[in-house]
């Protein structure tokens, strides 16, 4: 079970920007912010609902990874589909079901402005 992941960006004030936008749909905001002088490198961002679980900070090179967010409705994953686009995100694939997983798996993936694939997706049935 994993408790929180991190990834890098290459554009802190701008992932800012965009994680804002895409994760609000989903209830997430960002719940901490740690100095450079507290992590002893460089800033980073936690999102969560009431802790962060999600966290990003500064580098040279972002290492494209691929993070799914729970969504309890389908509206909801098509709501973080269009705000993450209008967030500057790139689609990478639309909402809909993706049933090769299985039948209910309703997803949207978006990249993020360092190439990281974003989803939201719902197992509920409709």
């Amino acid at each position: 079970m994993l408790d929180h992941i991190g990834i890098g960006v290459t554009d802190y004030p701008k992932a800012k920007t965009f994680y804002d936008k895409a994760l609000a749909p989903l209830g997430m905001t960002m719940v901490m912010e740690a100095t450079a002088e507290q992590t002893g490198h460089d800033a980073a961002a936690g999102y969560g609902r009431d802790r962060p679980v999600f966290w990003f900070g500064a580098a040279e090179r972002a290492a494209p990874s691929h993070i799914a967010f729970t969504a309890s409705t389908r509206a909801m994953v098509d709501a973080f589909y269009l705000s993450a686009l209008a967030a500057g995100g790139r689609d990478n694939g639309a909402p809909g079901l993706r049933p090769h997983y299985h039948a209910n798996y309703y997803g949207a993936f978006v990249l993020d402005p360092d190439g990281h694939n974003i989803e939201a997706v719902c197992h509920a049935p409709v």
